[in-house]
């Protein structure tokens, strides 16, 4: 799915950053990151899990609860205009890549 994707806080729907697809690799899509005013608040949360992407094999856990906290913090809306439920984003300066079940 190709097109202009957004990320939103969660608590109050305010958009982030519009993801503008650049290519993909089923099942992932990558991004150009275009930065909205908010989005530095949520970036520790990306920085963090990527950090723990690293260790994956030292420690599982702490790289879920990394991921848990940035899907607790941001939600995936399509460019259908349609958030969707289930999501594994990461976020690298401004390029993007993520993978989703549950639609759209």
């Amino acid at each position: 799915m190709s097109g202009v994707w957004q990320l939103r806080r969660r608590d109050d729907g305010r958009v982030l950053a519009d993801l503008v697809v650049t290519g993909a690799d089923f099942p992932w899509l990558y991004a150009r990151v275009d930065e909205r005013a908010g989005l530095d608040e949520v970036r520790p949360f990306f920085a963090e899990e990527l950090r723990l992407l690293e260790r994956l094999d030292e420690d599982v856990g702490a790289w879920e609860r990394a991921h848990d906290g940035v899907a607790a913090a941001v939600a995936l809306r399509s460019p259908d205009d349609v958030d969707v439920p289930e999501f594994l984003i990461h976020l690298d300066g401004d390029e993007a890549w993520w993978r989703w079940s549950g639609g759209p």
